[in-house]
């Protein structure tokens, strides 16, 4: 099943077809190819530029066991892909002068005022926590360098069972020290309520959906709208593809900010296209072009983002699309820091959700896209093929590969 439309927003005309650039067809038989050969259930697609919609296309079932048709503007569980939200609010307090990049997040979050870390001494058996030599600051939770980690990315925390009067969450190095992808922006969600005084559901559609145009995002779905979400699914050790027995209800009851939204591919592309256009899309500005040309700068320095190993496989794929220590990340993205062939140019920005949802924006080229799986382990490598098909594509169809 699929469904495609090709269209600009607003009346706008199509693209001209250069002698480089193939008709959109040509990622509708590699997303439909994908379905047919049970690669994914379901996938929907959507490519931008600055000013139009360049391809949008939906394929598949919403659930497999159902057979329910996906629909283009079905509502996706996005996971991760809730950071760049999180971390765009932050970048709007950061303007107001609310606090700054390297203010000690103890300033503001007390249960940060001590951080533990984690220590394994070889040849024994059991844990021991040190104060952290240095504090957390704003800047380490926007780029992974504080210390936090997740039980997926990590085998530490994954066996990490404290004793009584240990932290929930201890670090698993000094703040600064290297970059490990965790739950530091969690934490920038708690900063992002503190500081403006509104829980983040309700922070998030005042100064960004609302103003973006973004009707289909939520920690919490309408009632008249949960009929909307695609299940969840996993895939089989046949490789098959089936739905979770346990699916995540529709509303959340403490949002947290590494996490959680549910979204659609056009919403999640308005954002995108605010971000491309320098923080401004139909009028509504959101952040300032310095602001959003800070955030898709290296902010980590020396470090580079390492390709990490996988400590729940069941969850997720080892994180095989990090080109391994050189790239960066900025205030809230990966940073691509090598043009790759075919695809996105040096200094694209990117990031996924856990479910198997992706985007990446291109500002070199003016280019960005979203394209929504959903099943688990994240990163698997059937599912970045796709994506990886689907990003050609749009370059190819651009003529701009």
């Amino acid at each position: 099943m699929r469904r495609r439309d090709f269209l600009t927003l607003l009346g706008a005309t199509v693209l001209p077809m250069t002698a480089q650039a193939k008709p959109p067809g040509a990622i509708d038989a590699r997303l439909q190819q994908a379905v047919a050969d049970k690669t994914v259930a379901g996938v929907v697609a959507i490519a931008v530029d600055r000013k139009h919609v360049l391809y949008r296309g939906a394929f598949g079932v919403a659930d497999a066991a159902t057979s329910r048709p996906l629909d283009p503007h079905a509502l996706f569980r996005i996971a991760s892909m809730t950071k760049a939200i999180t971390s765009t609010a932050a970048m709007q307090l950061i303007e107001a002068g609310k606090f700054g990049l390297d203010d000690p997040v103890a300033k503001y979050l007390p249960p940060l005022t001590e951080p533990m870390v984690i220590e394994l001494p070889e040849g024994e058996g059991d844990y021991r926590l040190r104060p952290a030599r240095r504090p957390i600051t704003v800047r380490h939770l926007f780029t992974h360098t504080s210390g936090f980690g997740y039980p997926f990315t990590s085998a530490t925390l994954r066996d990490y069972k404290p004793r009584p009067g240990d932290p929930a969450e201890p670090l698993l190095f000094d703040p600064g020290e290297r970059w490990h992808y965790g739950t530091s922006v969690d934490w920038l969600g708690r900063l992002v309520e503190k500081i403006s005084g509104e829980p983040l559901e309700d922070y998030f559609h005042r100064h960004i959906f609302t103003r973006l145009n973004m009707p289909d995002t939520f920690y919490n779905v309408p009632a008249d709208k949960q009929a909307r979400l695609v299940a969840v699914h996993h895939r089989e050790p046949d490789g098959s593809i089936a739905k979770e027995a346990n699916q995540p209800p529709p509303t959340i009851t403490m949002p947290i900010g590494g996490g959680g939204l549910a979204s659609t591919a056009d919403d999640y592309a308005r954002f995108l296209r605010m971000l491309l256009n320098g923080g401004t899309l139909d009028g509504a500005r959101i952040l300032t072009a310095k602001s959003v040309a800070r955030m898709g700068e290296n902010q980590i320095g020396a470090i580079g983002v390492p390709a990490l190993k996988s400590a729940l496989p069941a969850r997720s794929d080892d994180f095989t699309f990090i080109n391994d220590g050189r790239d960066k990340w900025g205030l809230g993205f990966l940073i691509t820091t090598e043009h790759v062939a075919g695809k996105r140019s040096a200094g694209s920005l990117s990031w996924g959700g856990i479910n198997n949802t992706y985007f990446w924006l291109d500002p070199a080229r003016g280019i960005g896209g979203v394209i929504l799986m959903q099943f688990l382990p994240f990163a698997d490598p059937k599912a970045l093929a796709v994506y990886d098909s689907f990003e050609r594509g749009v370059y190819q169809l651009t003529g701009k590969a």
